[in-house]
């Protein structure tokens, strides 16, 4: 995805429809993508993340029809054809175990969300399709219902094993402040984000697959580890005394210790990096971001030696107060953390170091956004 012009989604999605469909949309909805500033892997874990909001949207242009037929058209080749319309059947069912049932969409879908880069481009499509819904079919539905709705569909109808951070975030994310959610209770705040820090985001160009692959591993090991040590979700270790802990985790493999003490040391880090903001103390936040990557690469080992490169080179730029992963890993996005004014450089000398360092990928730049689209 190059650099746009200043065309909106909701407005480009508004004219794909018209053009594929010969007449004008009922509802045009749209969503942001995201970028987790810390608390990876933990949404199915019960414990907290700490989200933000992207620039960056997906839009949904939709008119409900009585035909019983699902017509889907997508600006994105990643999202032609069978992928999208998977997505939006998937809403559809979500949305009828809960009463209505939908008898035909035709659907046009833009967006500005990278695809494949740990940004959430999937949850973006189902809140944007499901925000269009609530309205084509008068649904009395919250932004936490359709957040509920969305994970639903892409958990139990498409099949990927994600957390509920993702629609969350992209549902109830105020701009300018991250997401402190409880994934367990779904209690959330929204926490000011420091007005005098700002955020950098890289795509690195390897593209990550959550339906199968390492991330299902991880969730299942998680899942083998919970069973062993007796809890149903790995957060709720917290509330175990530290000896029985240490009785309990003695009999856990290696690997599986080492994925408990991810899940644990990174829900705390939520808990410190939220109230950091809180202090606007960015030396601090910054220091979790690193630790957050070391513990994804050592403990979780969900990046990848390119990703670790890029990391590597982000941090060692002048200003970065910062970087980690940021997704679900195997590929994706890197999140870096800088005073305000200076993301943009920060993100640039990254990029440029990587192209001649790091051949094997392709980094570009979401966040800080050019005045031509994405960088």
């Amino acid at each position: 995805m190059g650099a746009r012009s200043n065309v909106t989604p909701d407005q480009r999605a508004r004219a794909l429809f018209e053009a594929t469909y010969g007449y004008a949309p009922a509802r045009v909805e749209s969503a942001p993508g995201r970028v987790n500033l810390i608390g990876e892997h933990i949404d199915y874990n019960g414990g907290w993340v700490l989200p933000m909001a992207l620039p960056q949207r997906t839009a949904v242009a939709l008119a409900v029809r009585p035909s019983g037929l699902f017509h889907v058209v997508s600006e994105q080749v990643e999202n032609a054809g069978t992928g999208a319309d998977a997505f939006v059947r998937a809403a559809c069912m979500a949305l009828a175990e809960r009463g209505p049932s939908v008898p035909g969409v035709d659907v046009a879908i833009s967006s500005d969300v990278p695809i494949g880069s740990g940004l959430s481009s999937s949850a973006a499509l189902l809140v944007a399709l499901l925000r269009a819904l609530r309205t084509a079919l008068d649904l009395g539905y919250s932004d936490l219902d359709l957040a509920r709705v969305a994970h639903r569909a892409e958990h139990g109808f498409v099949g990927v094993p994600v957390g509920v951070m993702d629609p969350m975030a992209c549902s109830l994310a105020a701009p300018e402040r991250a997401l402190l959610l409880d994934t367990q209770t779904l209690r959330y705040e929204n926490v000011a984000f420091p007005a005098h820090l700002e955020l950098a985001v890289v795509d690195s160009g390897q593209r990550h697959e959550h339906a199968s692959g390492g991330y299902r591993t991880r969730r299942t090991e998680c899942e083998a580890a919970a069973a062993a040590l007796g809890v149903h979700l790995l957060c709720e270790l917290d509330q175990v005394a530290d000896g029985a802990l240490r009785l309990a985790a003695a009999a856990l493999t290696p690997k599986l210790h080492a994925r408990v003490s991810h899940v644990l040391a990174e829900n705390r880090r939520v808990a410190e990096a939220a109230d950091a903001l809180r202090r606007g103390d960015g030396e601090s936040l910054g220091r979790l971001l690193a630790a957050s990557h070391a513990s994804l690469r050592d403990d979780f080992e969900v990046s990848t030696p390119e990703i670790d490169a890029l990391v590597e080179i982000a941090s060692a730029v002048p200003g970065c107060l910062g970087a980690r992963l940021t997704g679900g890993g195997f590929g994706g996005s890197v999140v870096m953390l800088t005073a305000r004014g200076e993301a943009a450089r920060v993100a640039s000398a990254t990029v440029a170091t990587a192209l001649l360092r790091v051949p094997a990928l392709r980094p570009r730049i979401v966040v800080p956004v050019s005045s031509g689209g994405i960088c």
